[in-house]
């Protein structure tokens, strides 16, 4: 992979713009504000998908797959850390001297002179930023933004405005989001991941120190999250807001109710107001009360910000429902770090009533396998009757001898909870055995393991219900 050069200084101009894999969930937001401003915008990825043909329909073109051609007269090259350095777009621009921009520096250029709200965290980023673009446009508000996934409302996850106000979900998986010129930082958590790159906890912890730091304005940070609070104890007070169920917290959450949307009462400057969401989890009462703190901090009135919160109706590939067969609901999450697997299936345990979960498991990363396999494992066996594991989705990382998903499957105590089983159709068939009328089956991971819900459905619709092998979940 790739390791582009995030001190390099920014061009004046950028001129026209080529992204390469321009398809995906960040690169294809960051492509449509370009679109917005102004740009001429060209690109190419590896398949069509409806990002695709969205970018075509708002003036971009877009090759598939990947030939040194599609760089065309392009000026400038926009790159992920997931590419590979022989790709021969990039080649080309290496070549010709073309400025090569990581993803994040082309946000940043594109961002200069606006007030800038930046969420961050190791979890919750999508949707707190999320809560925060919905509450905005409910007031009335016109902001540019770029979200991590698609904001179910919109059916975008980016988009230029009028505003001077831009929002972003920062990325801190590789220290891209100290790039950003912040005024006002969010930071759901500090909870250790992505330690092949920071290399040790202390870094990545003194990371967001230095990110909640040179926030101009404030930052809202978790008083409950134990990184969150040891960051905090090294900033200025006087720029803090702090929220959560503390006693202490600024923005206080109490009296959680979690049976279906979760609802909950928010204390914020001695007045108590009860809110209910239209999502379930109880960690979505936190996102809620640091969207609070920022909205109010921006100038929303407390209700017209609870009324925007309320009204969010959450972000695809967040605890989304893609079809019920035979009385089975197939939903689809992000998750793919053991403290987001908690929060994903608590709040499907939440509103799934007397069913059971059944959990496909897609690890991401062979580094954060290794790491990681026994924290999976007791957070399924915990909180899943049944789970199957798929291997494992490297992204940007190269295979690692003897790390697959049987690392995680291997780690439980009850070997009869769980299935390893690589080949996808023998996972779909196994999970539609076991799961019966009223079951919630959830796929977790950050990879494409959202391609195996038609399969899953497709398997549900073939196989009759069976008492017999559904006992084995039990």
């Amino acid at each position: 992979m790739i390791k582009p050069d995030l001190t390099q200084p920014l061009p004046e101009s950028l001129g026209r713009v080529h992204f390469v894999g321009i398809g995906g969930s960040g690169m294809s937001g960051i492509a449509r504000v370009f679109l917005a401003a102004g740009h001429q915008v060209t690109g190419s990825d590896v398949r069509e998908s409806s990002n695709i043909t969205a970018l075509r329909e708002l003036g971009a073109t877009i090759a598939i797959g990947h030939d040194a051609a599609n760089v065309g007269d392009a000026d400038t090259l926009v790159v992920t850390g997931a590419l590979w350095q022989d790709n021969p777009e990039y080649q080309l621009a290496l070549s010709k001297g073309l400025p090569v921009l990581h993803r994040s520096q082309a946000l940043a250029w594109l961002i200069a002179g606006q007030r800038l709200v930046s969420v961050a965290g190791a979890h919750g980023k999508t949707t707190s930023t999320g809560m925060i673009i919905t509450a905005l446009l409910e007031a009335d508000r016109d902001p540019s933004f770029v979200n991590g996934g698609v904001i179910q409302s919109l059916g975008v996850s980016a988009k230029g405005g009028d505003d001077d106000l831009f929002v972003i979900e920062a990325d801190e998986s590789d220290g891209s989001f100290l790039l950003y010129d912040t005024s006002i930082a969010l930071i759901t958590n500090v909870d250790a991941d992505h330690l092949d790159f920071y290399g040790s906890r202390e870094a990545f912890d003194e990371a967001f120190v230095t990110f909640a730091g040179a926030a101009s304005e404030f930052v809202a940070i978790s008083s409950d999250d134990p990184g969150a609070v040891a960051v905090t104890a090294s900033l200025d007070a006087s720029k803090v807001v702090t929220f959560g169920t503390a006693e202490n917290a600024t923005v206080r959450v109490s009296d959680v109710t979690t049976s279906g949307p979760v609802a909950f009462t928010l204390g914020h400057l001695g007045i108590d107001r009860r809110v209910q969401l239209s999502i379930p989890g109880h960690h979505n009462a936190l996102n809620a009360a640091g969207a609070y703190a920022v909205l109010v901090g921006l100038g929303l009135t407390p209700e017209e910000a609870i009324m925007g919160l309320e009204v969010f109706g959450g972000t695809q590939r967040r605890f989304e429902l893609h079809g019920t067969v035979r009385g089975v609901s197939v939903y689809d999450d992000y998750a793919h770090h053991p403290t987001e697997v908690q929060a994903a299936l608590q709040a499907a345990r939440s509103v799934v009533g007397r069913g059971r979960l059944i959990a496909v498991h897609q690890p991401h990363l062979y580094s954060r396998t290794r790491m990681m396999a026994g924290d999976f494992a007791a957070v399924y066996e915990d909180l899943a009757d049944f789970t199957v594991v798929l291997d494992v989705y490297g992204a940007r990382e190269d295979p690692e001898p003897g790390v697959t998903g049987e690392l995680v499957s291997s780690r439980f105590v009850d070997a009869a909870r769980v299935d390893y089983l690589p080949d996808w159709q023998e996972a779909a068939d196994r999970v539609a055995q076991v799961a019966r009328d009223g079951d919630f089956v959830i796929t977790l991971g950050c990879g494409d393991v959202y391609r195996i819900v038609p399969q899953l459905l497709g398997s549900l619709e073939a196989t009759p219900a069976s008492g017999a092998s559904a006992e084995t979940a039990e």
